[in-house]
């Protein structure tokens, strides 16, 4: 006995067994990462519960303390989101409720309870960090049936049976299948048709979990000096929350798009997007993206027959520019939820393709003209100037330029002692300083550096063996860099 789900099979998963419970309280969406209340498939999938069973609707968006690499920058970004969903929230036939945990382990126990009274509980399907996990624990605790929605991109994750080598074996797949994709959009407003009237959280709930006060949704940045995270790490310019995404994209729209094929990969011309940190903490949807960059292309369905060669450029049928970034959008970020999606190890050595392990390891070894610390490269405090300045921006900023990002990988793999010890220090950096770090797009690139969708390129060289080479010299003769030098710096500039 179930629905008539507006959201497509392929991304419900139930990782329990337990019953529905028709004569529950309410039905719970559990918001742990698509944190918007607009195009959301699980929000969508627990409205459609609610006006089933005719029982309340209560949204759940909790924030631990405990987490891997939390911060001030991180909690920052998410509360952010969270006082724009309380707003966007506000009146409607829905009961939100908006937790920070304020000890370590404080939060443990809340679903349980909440879940004691309710019919079924929604959540996100998300294939990385610590969610996995998490969402196993709690399908075990539940004595009630968990679902998992995908509303992670264009393609559902499990609509693959396995995961891609290359971005082109990937792309071949999505231009024989993502039209059918396209005729199932998540709603703008999932929570616009009647709902029953809200209840209000127990009693008993609230005073041992207190929802999150105004104080600490309104942006008071005193508010996480007392919370058990990482202080160092500072909160960054970037407001987050689906107001900044939107607005973000309306920039990127009217001031950027129509350049971004010719000057996306310069490191002076602000020709990205800017999307990604809104997209890692799901703030924004790609299918909302995806959506107005159509409009603006004027584009329909039926203006393209995809050719199925694997080709980047020619088969969306729209302008260069909006190819260009609809690569990035689709087929490289989806890249990165399929192989997150089929290999739980997506952030091990051994998930490279056996190539580049071999040739990275027969290398290990070669010798290093410059070897740098965690420290040190955290600093910014190398001998050189253009990777001090990407890392100066990372610490500043939260982000990369996209380009400097690749290098960024590549000096790091040259100046550690071996590729392992390169891998760990890329996940420490970037899950620590980055908004988007964290990430399957953020692993792709982190793993890219080490051969993960590519191929072997000669000449064979010291350190990387086959695996691409790309040097700050050759960058420098490719694109201007000395303003975002002079801008950015860095301890050893």
């Amino acid at each position: 006995m179930e629905p008539k789900s507006s959201v497509p099979e392929q991304r419900i998963r139930i990782p329990n067994p337990r019953a529905v419970r028709t004569d529950g309280a309410w039905v719970i969406y559990w918001m742990i990462s698509s944190r918007r209340s607009r195009f959301n498939f699980g929000l969508q999938r627990a409205a459609d519960w609610a006006r089933y069973l005719g029982r309340p609707l209560l949204i759940l968006e909790a924030l631990r303390s405990d987490y891997p690499w939390a911060s001030d920058r991180l909690h920052s970004f998410i509360i952010d989101g969270m006082a724009d969903n309380a707003a966007a929230l506000d009146g409607r036939d829905v009961t939100y409720f908006p937790y920070v945990e304020t000890e370590a382990g404080a939060g443990r126990g809340l679903l349980e309870a909440l879940a004691a009274d309710a019919a079924i509980v929604v959540t996100d399907d998300y294939p990385t960090f610590f969610l996995p996990a998490m969402v196993a624990a709690a399908a075990a605790k539940l004595d009630v049936r968990l679902e998992t929605v995908d509303s992670n991109g264009l393609l559902p994750m499990a609509s693959t049976e396995t995961d891609f080598a290359t971005a082109y074996a990937f792309r071949r797949h999505l231009q024989k299948t993502i039209l059918d994709h396209l005729a199932e959009l998540p709603l703008e407003d999932p929570l616009a048709e009647e709902l029953p009237p809200p209840r209000a959280v127990p009693r008993k709930v609230s005073q041992r979990w207190p929802a999150a006060s105004a104080n600490v949704l309104t942006g008071n940045r005193r508010s996480l000096t007392s919370l058990p995270i990482d202080h160092d790490v500072p909160v960054a310019p970037i407001r987050g929350g689906s107001s900044s995404a939107a607005s973000a994209l309306r920039a990127f729209l009217e001031t950027r798009l129509d350049r971004y094929n010719d000057e996306r990969n310069r490191p002076q011309a602000d020709a990205t997007s800017g999307l990604s940190p809104y997209l890692h903490f799901g703030h924004i949807s790609a299918h909302e993206i995806f959506l107005e960059i159509m409009r603006r292309e004027r584009w329909t369905p039926e203006d393209v027959v995809p050719p199925a060669n694997g080709r980047r450029a020619g088969w969306w049928a729209v302008g260069e520019n909006a190819e260009a970034f609809l690569d990035q959008l689709v087929t490289w970020r989806e890249l990165g939820f399929n192989v997150c999606h089929h290999r739980p190890d997506h952030h091990r050595w051994e998930s490279l393709p056996d190539w580049a392990t071999s040739t990275l390891s027969l290398h290990a070894r070669d010798r290093r003209e410059h070897l740098y610390t965690m420290e040190e490269f955290s600093n910014a405090a190398t001998h050189d100037s253009l990777w001090n300045a990407a890392q100066s921006q990372l610490l500043r900023e939260g982000i990369i330029h996209n380009y400097l990002r690749m290098l960024w990988g590549k000096k790091i793999l040259e100046w550690t002692s071996e590729p392992r010890e390169a891998l760990e220090v890329m996940i420490e950096l970037n899950n620590r300083f980055a908004l988007d770090g964290r990430d399957p797009n953020s692993y792709s690139g982190i793993f890219w550096v080490l051969g993960r969708h590519d191929r072997p390129w000669g000449p064979e060289r010291p350190i990387f063996g086959t695996v691409r080479y790309m040097s700050s010299a050759n960058t420098a003769r490719k694109f201007p860099v000395r303003e975002y030098i002079e801008r950015y710096g860095g301890a050893g500039s």
